[in-house]
């Protein structure tokens, strides 16, 4: 059976975990929140770097980001997909308005060509546009699951990711844990949780652009048709944007995908994709490992984006996220419950120590975070760690996990 999105099992909820091993330490702070200049609204997943260093995250929903260094801060850079990049002194407190990019395109930007083709193109430039040497990356995951509107469990964790060069094999890229915790609800009604299999190895196998076998490839894209859509920016770069919409019948469900594609270097920047749920068993094989035999499924939402960062002249995967949502109910009962579980990572840093990863301390492609996160322990998962911070809701779920102990 095909599984391409993150795939979950459904179980009865068991016990709280805590966990740690050391990491890096980074000393310097900056933070602060990004909104949007004309509406003042925050801008959730802004991507927010040092310049000229390796160290990133993304904001929360609040729009609101830390970032750290073991060197000074001097400036922090916003980039986001249809604003304008901007550069401000770093500090705290900051508030940091982005402007929307203008569309007016000169003669040179003129949107033409075959949509299909530019797609393809870009899928020939892969092997001279992805990083062609490997690279060890300092990550944050968080897993999260809400009943309703309101969060019951919270898995995070700190990795780091081995990124073989494009030539070598997809198998040769793998992650570690180095620090992680779980909390998960311990009411009696939430009975139901989800077990999201591959933690943060799912970024490793769903990126798209060194994995071809799951969509770029030949037989996968001839289930498209292929639209282009106008021009965007994401930071001071014109995107040619296309979306691939299914055009056949097969055994497993297909996807809704919206490319982002550099006018001018044809990397890929950004991909969107979404599971095609108007067959909901091809759906639901794709999503559920396993269930309680009386617990009915009902797939809603099955949805990826993954961000591109370009550097030093090649792209590498940045940032992903996925989006499960769905409904269960218990045979003989009236209502359904609907959740919502999300998963995501940011790449947080580039470390110059480029080694493999040993076998015994990777995580596998079949392992739970809140099955391994059981191996470690960490009553202070937030200090020095260059991660995305929680949002308002999540950190407040988090301190009522605690408390419900």
């Amino acid at each position: 059976m095909r599984k391409w999105l993150v795939i979950i099992a459904l179980f009865v909820v068991g016990t709280v975990a805590w966990g740690q091993t050391d990491s890096l330490r980074l000393g310097y702070t900056a933070q602060g929140t990004v909104v949007d200049a004309a509406t003042g609204r925050p801008l959730e997943s802004v991507h927010v770097s040092i310049p000229g260093r390796s160290q990133a995250t993304v904001t929360n929903a609040d729009g609101y980001f830390v970032i750290k260094s073991d060197k000074p801060i001097g400036n922090v850079r916003c980039s986001y997909m249809g604003f304008k990049t901007r550069t401000v002194k770093g500090g705290s407190g900051l508030w940091i308005t982005l402007q929307r990019e203008s569309m007016e395109l000169t003669e040179a930007l003129v949107v033409s060509g075959n949509a299909k083709d530019i797609v393809q193109m870009a899928v020939d430039r892969i092997w001279d546009t992805y990083c062609p040497k490997a690279q060890l990356l300092e990550c944050f995951y968080r897993e999260t699951l809400r009943k309703r509107n309101r969060y019951t469990y919270v898995a995070e964790a700190v990795a780091r990711m081995y990124k073989a060069a494009y030539n070598g094999a997809i198998s040769a890229d793998a992650a570690a844990l180095e620090k992680s915790r779980v909390l998960v609800s311990q009411r009696r009604t939430d009975t139901l949780s989800v077990k999201t299999q591959g933690g943060p190895t799912t970024a490793i196998t769903m990126d798209l652009v060194k994995n071809s076998a799951i969509l770029f490839n030949k037989e996968e894209m001839s289930l498209y048709n292929y639209e282009l859509l106008p021009t965007t920016f994401i930071g001071d770069r014109p995107q040619f944007v296309v979306k691939m919409t299914p055009n056949a019948n097969v055994e497993y469900a297909l996807y809704y995908c919206t490319v982002y594609i550099d006018r001018e270097l044809l990397t890929f920047t950004r991909v969107e994709a979404s599971l095609d749920m108007r067959d909901r068993g091809k759906a639901t094989q794709m999503m559920l490992i396993s269930k309680p035999l009386s617990l009915r499924f009902f797939p809603q939402e099955c949805s990826v984006v993954m961000n591109y960062r370009l550097e030093d002249g090649y792209t590498r995967l940045e940032y992903f996220r996925s989006t499960m949502r769905f409904a269960c109910d218990w045979r003989k009962r009236l209502f359904r419950t609907n959740y919502t579980a999300v998963n995501e990572l940011v790449v947080t840093d580039v470390r110059p120590d480029v080694k493999p990863i040993r076998r015994q301390e990777r995580f596998r492609p079949k392992d739970f975070l809140n099955e391994k996160a059981r191996e470690f322990q960490d009553p202070d998962f937030w200090k020095d760690y260059n991660i995305i911070e929680p949002s308002e809701s999540l950190e407040n779920a988090i301190s009522r996990l605690k408390r419900n102990q």
